[in-house]
C-alpha cells in the first residue's frame, strides 16, 4: 500500500484487525484518506483505532448478492455515525420489519428491531430458476435481507446480526455484535466471533472464540479473567458461559467469517 501510494482502501472487518496487528510491526504509514468496510459489522473499537493509527476515516456500509451489491454506506455529504451503516443510497428504499412474520412485509416505526427489508432498482429479478426461494425472498414488493436490524428517526441503520446467528438463551435474545462490541474492548482480545452453543436447560448459551494478541498466553486462567471481565459489563444471559481460543477464523472468499463453519469447528473440540 505504500510502495504504490494507496489513498483509498476498501476491505472486510478482518483485514482491518489484520492491519493493526500489522502495522506494530513497522514505523511507515500509506497516506490514506478514506477507507470503506463491508460485508459484516466493524467492531467500533476497530474503528477507532485504525481511525487513531492511519489517520484516515472508515465509512462502514450494507449491501448483499441481491441488492447489486449496495444497500447504504456512511458518506462525507453526511455526518458520519459509528456503529451504523449511513443512510440508504440514490433510489433505494430502506425499512425494519417483523421478523416473525414470513409470508407478508409488516413495517415497524423508526427506533424498533426487526429484520431489514429493501426495495429499488438495486434489487434483483430473482434466483435463477429457483421460483420458490425467490418468493420466500421477495415478499410485499420487498426483499427480506435476512438480517436484523434498527433505523433510527434520521434514517440511520444499524446492524445487528443475520436471523439465523441470533442466540437464543432461555427465551431471551442475544444479538453476538452486542457481545463482541464489548468483548472487543478487552486487553487480550485481538478478534472475537460469538457463537451460540446447545444448552439441555436454556436452549442456548453464549461462547465466545477469540484470537488473542500476539504474545498473550491463553488457558483457563484468562478464559475464566474474560468471563468474569464481560460480567461487569453486561446482562448475565449475554455474558459468554464458555471462551475457545484460535489463531484464525473460517472466512469465505471476501474474509468474512463463517460462523457455521466456525460453530462446527468448536464442537468438534468440545
Amino acid at each position: 500500500m505504500e510502495k504504490q501510494r494507496c489513498t483509498v482502501f476498501m476491505g472486510v472487518p478482518t483485514m482491518y484487525s489484520a492491519l493493526l496487528t500489522a502495522v506494530e510491526l513497522v514505523e511507515r504509514r500509506p497516506q490514506l484518506d478514506r477507507a470503506y468496510s463491508g460485508g459484516s459489522a466493524l467492531p467500533v473499537t476497530t474503528l477507532g483505532q485504525f481511525q487513531a493509527t492511519f489517520g484516515c476515516r472508515i465509512y462502514e456500509g450494507y449491501g448483499l448478492t441481491e441488492t447489486s451489491p449496495v444497500v447504504a454506506y456512511n458518506q462525507k455529504a453526511w455526518p458520519c455515525r459509528p456503529g451504523t451503516v449511513g443512510r440508504p443510497i440514490w433510489g433505494v428504499e430502506v425499512e425494519i420489519a417483523r421478523s416473525d412474520v414470513e409470508d407478508a412485509v409488516e413495517l415497524l416505526p423508526a427506533g424498533e428491531f426487526g429484520e431489514i427489508v429493501v426495495r429499488g432498482h438495486n434489487v434483483m429479478a430473482g434466483y435463477l430458476n429457483q421460483p420458490e426461494a425467490t418468493a420466500e425472498a421477495v415478499v410485499d414488493g420487498w426483499f427480506r435481507s435476512g438480517d436484523l436490524g434498527v433505523k433510527d428517526a434520521e434514517g440511520y441503520l444499524t446492524i445487528l446480526d443475520r436471523k439465523k446467528d441470533l442466540v437464543l438463551h432461555g427465551g431471551f435474545n442475544v444479538y453476538p455484535r452486542e457481545v463482541e462490541e464489548v468483548l472487543t474492548r478487552h486487553p487480550a482480545i485481538a478478534q472475537v466471533a460469538v457463537i451460540g452453543l446447545p444448552h439441555e436447560i436454556y436452549g442456548e448459551v453464549v461462547c465466545a472464540v477469540v484470537i488473542p494478541r500476539p504474545g498473550v498466553p491463553t488457558g483457563p486462567e484468562l478464559a475464566r479473567e474474560i468471563i468474569a471481565w464481560s460480567k461487569e459489563r453486561l446482562a448475565v444471559f449475554k455474558c459468554p458461559r464458555s471462551v475457545e481460543f484460535v489463531t484464525s477464523f473460517p472466512t469465505g472468499p471476501s474474509g468474512k467469517v463463517l460462523k457455521r463453519e466456525l460453530l462446527k469447528s468448536v464442537r468438534r473440540v468440545g
